[in-house]
């Protein structure tokens, strides 16, 4: 007779845990060094020139006023960001004045971003933790972040024009513009 009570002892030959490590990338989440590379680098180069906009113009501009309230948003993403990513609760307190606190917030962000475990983040937590993994968040924010520097372009668009110029600035180098057979006369 094979029955199995409750007070029987049955051994097990492997569990099915699963680990972290081990479990697969999730397709719908980029590799944490895209991520860090995409705030490093690009948000910073376009807010950079975004912000050139708003330092020239005189506070009593009324178009200041425009540029302000999206600057705030892009301000509060990327602290949103920055609390995606961080592992610790240190206190830090930002600058007060707007250029300088988006700068602090964007450094802060890519300082968190940078401490994560690229190996851990765009995994899959195992199954039986029964919780969320970090990523999904993170990848949430950072595209947060992408779409408040999206909406606050066109506003900066209207206050500079020649802002598209300086975006797309360094997107296509010619390294030989004239070809030398174009230097030979032709008859």
């Amino acid at each position: 007779m094979n029955s199995m009570l409750a007070t029987d002892i049955v051994e097990t030959k492997a569990t099915s845990l699963e680990t972290w490590a081990t479990n697969g990338w999730m397709r719908h989440v980029p590799q944490l060094v895209w991520m860090i590379y995409k705030v490093d680098v690009d948000v910073r180069k376009r807010l950079e020139k975004v912000l050139a906009v708003y330092t020239a113009l005189d506070v009593h501009d009324p178009r200041h006023g425009k540029l302000d309230e999206p600057l705030r948003v892009v301000c509060r993403a990327l602290d949103r960001l920055a609390d995606a990513a961080k592992h610790a609760r240190a206190a830090t307190q930002p600058p007060s004045e707007l250029s300088n606190r988006i700068t602090w917030a964007l450094n802060h962000a890519v300082t968190n971003l940078g401490m994560n475990d690229a190996t851990l983040i765009a995994r899959r937590f195992p199954f039986h933790t029964g919780e969320r993994s970090k990523s999904e968040p993170l990848y949430g924010a950072l595209l947060n972040v992408l779409s408040a520097l999206d909406r606050l372009i066109p506003i900066a668009r209207e206050i500079d024009p020649r802002l598209d110029e300086r975006l797309l600035e360094g997107l296509v180098v010619l390294s030989n513009p004239v070809d030398d057979r174009m230097l030979k006369p032709i008859a």
